[in-house]
């Protein structure tokens, strides 16, 4: 979660410790914002567009490969036009080769069962079916012959004539000798069901498709296998989740439903077979288990489907049908990779040989992220915990092209279904205006789909929040990670301090800041600002010769102020005349394939939850959606630039709240890669609170990271660990007068877990004694630039999530290091682990040693920019654990860095400020950048790179925890850690 929202959720924390919140917001959905002051009262768009153009007809419905995913979001239009379930042109035929005995209910006569097997294109499927069964489908098929003749109507002549061949009479089994022997009824059967499946009526007759177990959803080819389909009753209820469910239990409680249950290899649905609408999916799970009998559905011929959300109970016909259901659900589900407990407790296996990329800011991912979305042909996830409808993912932006809500609805304009998960602030508490973001993407179009999540008061959830970043295109390509799609996020590998052109930019104080990036992974960097612009609103109907990078609330500094006025999002939230920015440092992955598609399956777990919880989403215009099988996930229709195979696995921390299921991978996945780490780990975070005392902090991964270095040093083993985190938390707040309650309760934590208190790292790596800066190095970033012919600095906030092991495997994502983001029942996160298969010749402790290309690349990256090697060849980053490299290249220049700054800017925070008494005497020192300002740029020329120790002393001997009688201290400990 972003820090700037603990502030802030302190106040509706201590608010709802003493009177009751608000009601949630009514089922009628708030009021449309048309434009930042206007209202109605109904959102835009209640329904889809209806209708299919001829064109679109056509395009769904395919050949014999099988008819497109987008028939799952058109099933009522095809319903209502007509579309043949079965794929026009494309042979059905049919083999019955097997019978089996049964007892009828009288328990006297023994009858046959048939076991029909039908292939249709590339799709092969089993009925079982009773001699009852064709009687009544030649009946059914007889009446409509009949209804035919009886309505001469010219429309039916086409059908009149389709059925001139078609016999009158159910040929008997009880003829001749030879239709007496079993192998002849079942030719007998076969040539006469295959002789109505050439007739085009026939085949499409609403009796065959039920005798042939075939609906809409049959022939989906990115849906897998047929799978199973009938119909069934079902019974409402069996939710898991508290509030969903009828108070009682009794059988007069339930309401039994005629629908059309379709399992495929990992998930099923039941649907309304009359207008098409999927009513509820049910995702296979670990908990996912079919059980038969009275003892477990309280009704005859029942069957019980569970999962970890819901106990569903369906009535069959027969004892031996609802013990059919049972066994083929079973083996559809099988080899479903979703029915165990994966790695790292996780609900996804590692992925093999997928194309997977990483980015080390939002430049490259958001211009990765704008190709990928032009190229969506339709669905397009995207969950962030902020959402800046209007901020653009290329820049400098000379037109609105790449502006996102420009891009979504170009994409709903032509088919696409733009599904997006917000996190639900409390409004009260927090500025991030998520109504604002939902408004405005939902006012575009009826495909642009957008839910907010949660509704505190009715989920009893005040203090956690949705903090995933994911955005999925066509469940082919998905992006991962710590960026969303939000003002403020875009950055690169200069993290310019200032943005009024080229001309103020290029008297930036070093070469350094001069230089153009061209190192994004492989991404060059865009034009540059060729001219200074006013300080005024740019007029974005044209941007025309526009040459700033950040644009109205984009340009930001949100530790001098927060954002404010979202709906007026190209009003400048700070003057950038005379205020820096603050720079973004972050990561983000896209993954393909099989990766790729779990990272949707998850999306699509959230969206059903979220559906099926809140009241105003249960209509039509909310829809289920559906994940695509694994089996068609190599059929890449687009692929990022750039990627390489890697093993990957999805990893996430979920609870009932927020997904209706519980995990925390990510935690076991980080503290796993410590403890196996041989040579180094690099962390890279937002937030750094851990080490685990059972009382206020419970995550292990610093408690990892002390015995990791306790075993190297008892081993007299080279191990390194590099930690890089924000200077301050990202709060609004003057840090010479302290920082406010917020800033100072999140310092209390980091420093409880780097080195104040017995649960420190520091503290507890006592038997090291002084050699612990042998083993790790605790950094923030820091840059400097001119602004307004003044020297200016300002710290680069460290918004990473990232832990980098070995050269060989890394993590990106969404999870802070905290309670919040690692427990799992608290922020909803997402993250993916990749592992390089591959094996490059590098270096490390001085010998040979074999790396991972993707990993080393990384890596290199990250150190490259930190450590000024980018602008200087002379610092070798090949051995990060070299003697040279962590005491010289790193130590060295992230102690000097900070010397600088503070003789140049007596910039906070520092070591030499113990007290709040120190503090304002160190605040009030003149600066060199005032005083000699040339002095000052010849000081500066010594900075190398980003790096700065982090000041471990400061405020030493003050208690930074909340007084008790603010809003701040009257809110639960687990808001902050």
């Amino acid at each position: 979660m972003s820090s700037s929202a603990f502030s802030v959720l302190a106040r509706a924390a201590a608010t709802c410790s003493n009177s009751a919140m608000a009601s949630p917001e009514d089922v009628i959905e708030p009021a449309v914002q048309i434009s930042s002051a206007q209202k109605l009262d109904r959102r835009r768009f209640m329904h889809d567009i209806e209708g299919l153009s001829p064109d679109e007809i056509d395009g769904l419905m395919s050949s014999s490969e099988g008819r497109p995913f987008l028939v799952v979001h058109h099933l009522p239009e095809l319903k209502e036009e007509g579309v043949p379930y079965l794929m026009p042109g494309t042979p059905i035929t049919c083999r019955v080769d097997n019978t089996e005995k049964y007892t009828t209910r009288s328990k006297v006569h023994v009858g046959t069962l048939y076991t029909v097997r039908l292939t249709h294109g590339h799709f092969h499927w089993t009925v079982k079916r009773k001699y009852k069964h064709f009687q009544e489908l030649h009946r059914d098929l007889y009446k409509h012959k009949m209804m035919l003749h009886l309505l001469p109507l010219g429309r039916f002549a086409k059908d009149r004539q389709q059925l001139r061949a078609m016999s009158e009479e159910m040929p008997s089994l009880h003829g001749t000798e030879r239709t007496r022997r079993t192998s002849s009824k079942m030719k007998y059967l076969e040539e006469y069901l295959n002789g109505l499946l050439e007739n085009v009526f026939c085949r499409n007759d609403h009796s065959m498709l039920e005798f042939l177990s075939v609906g809409a959803l049959s022939f989906v080819t990115d849906l897998g296998p047929k799978g199973l389909e009938g119909p069934i009753f079902k019974r409402s209820g069996g939710h898991r989740i508290q509030g969903l469910n009828c108070i009682g239990h009794h059988q007069f409680c339930f309401r039994w439903s005629r629908r059309w249950l379709v399992v495929k290899d990992s998930f099923l649905l039941y649907m309304n077979r009359d207008n098409g609408n999927i009513n509820f999916v049910l995702l296979f799970d670990p908990e996912f288990k079919v059980k038969v009998g009275r003892a477990y559905t309280d009704t005859k011929y029942g069957v019980c489907i569970e999962n970890f959300t819901r106990c569903l109970i369906i009535k069959c016909g027969s004892y031996r049908q609802a013990h059919w259901w049972s066994h083929e659900i079973n083996r559809l589900a099988e080899t479903c990779d979703f029915l165990k407990v994966q790695r790292f407790e996780g609900f996804a296996p590692p992925r093999e040989n997928t194309l997977t990329k990483w980015y080390v800011n939002g430049h490259g991912y958001f211009a990765d992220l704008a190709d990928a979305l032009e190229q969506a042909k339709e669905e397009i996830f995207i969950t962030d915990w902020w959402l800046s409808p209007e901020v653009f993912l290329k820049r400098p932006a000379t037109e609105n092209y790449w502006r996102l809500d420009h891009i979504l609805k170009r994409k709903a304009e032509q088919g696409v279904k733009v599904c997006i998960l917000l996190y639900k602030e409390v409004e009260l508490a927090l500025g991030i205006n998520s109504e604002h973001s939902k408004r405005t993407l939902m006012n575009m179009h009826p495909n642009i789909k957008v839910m907010r999540h949660p509704d505190h008061v009715s989920s009893v959830v005040f203090l956690w929040a949705h903090h995933e970043k994911m955005v999925a295109i066509d469940q082919t390509v998905a992006f991962v990670g710590g960026i969303d799609l939000a003002f403020g996020r875009w950055d690169n590998s200069q993290y310019r301090l200032t943005d009024l052109g080229l001309k103020e930019d290029a008297s930036s104080v070093t070469d350094e800041a001069q230089k153009i990036d061209t190192v994004d992974n492989g991404v060059a960097d865009g034009q540059k600002p060729s001219e200074p612009d006013k300080h005024a609103e740019q007029d974005l109907e044209d941007l025309t010769g526009n040459t700033k990078l950040w644009l109205g609330k984009d340009y930001s500094n949100f530790i001098r102020k927060d954002w404010v006025q979202l709906d007026r999002p190209f009003e400048d939230n700070i003057d950038r005349t005379q205020v820096p920015r603050m720079p973004w440092r972050d990561l983000h992955a896209a993954v393909h394939g099989s990766a790729a598609r779990d990272a949707a399956r998850h999306f699509i777990q959230r969206w059903n939850f979220t559906k099926l919880f809140k009241n105003k989403y249960k209509d039509d215009f909310y829809p289920n959606l559906l994940p695509k099988s694994h089996c068609t996930a190599d059929n890449l229709t687009y692929t990022v630039p750039g990627s390489t195979k890697a093993k990957v696995q999805v990893l996430r921390s979920a609870d009932r709240w927020s997904t209706g299921t519980c995990e925390n991978s990510i935690l076991n996945a980080y503290i796993h890669t410590i403890e196996n780490s041989e040579h180094y780990i690099y962390i890279e975070n937002q937030f750094f609170i851990s080490c685990t005392d059972g009382k206020t902090v419970y995550n292990g991964i610093g408690d990892a990271i002390v015995d990791r270095i306790l075993r190297a040093y008892r081993e007299q083993k080279k191990y390194r660990v590099f930690v890089v985190v924000p200077l301050l938390p990202g709060f609004e707040g003057d840090i010479s007068a302290g920082g406010g309650n917020a800033i100072q309760a999140i310092l209390h934590f980091t420093y409880r877990t780097m080195c104040r208190g017995e649960h420190a790292i520091l503290s507890r790596l006592s038997e090291v004694k002084d050699q612990w800066t042998e083993y790790i190095s605790l950094c923030g970033l820091r840059k400097h630039s001119q602004l307004s012919q003044s020297l200016v600095t300002e710290l680069i906030y460290v918004h990473s999530k990232t832990l980098i092991s070995d050269d060989r495997c890394y993590i990106i994502g969404s999870a802070n290091i905290n309670d919040r983001s690692m427990l799992g029942s608290r922020d909803s996160e997402m993250a993916v682990f990749v592992e390089d298969e591959e094996r490059v010749p590098s270096v490390m402790g001085g010998e040979e040693y074999q790396a991972g290309p993707l990993t080393l690349a990384l890596r290199k990256e990250c150190f490259s920019v930190l450590v000024g090697a980018s602008s200087d060849p002379s610092i070798n980053i090949d051995d990060p654990i070299s003697d040279d490299f962590f005491f010289l290249a790193w130590n060295t220049a992230a102690k000097q860095n900070a010397i600088i700054y503070d003789k140049v800017f007596k910039c906070l925070p520092y070591n030499t400020v113990h007290n709040m008494r120190d503090l304002k005497e160190y605040s009030g020192m003149e600066r060199l950048c005032d005083t000699d300002p040339e002095k000052a740029a010849e000081e500066l020329k010594g900075i190398r790179g980003l790096l700065v120790h982090f000041p471990l002393r400061f405020l030493c001997e003050e208690n930074l925890l909340p007084p008790l009688g603010t809003k701040e201290g009257m809110a639960p400990v687990g808001l902050w850690t």
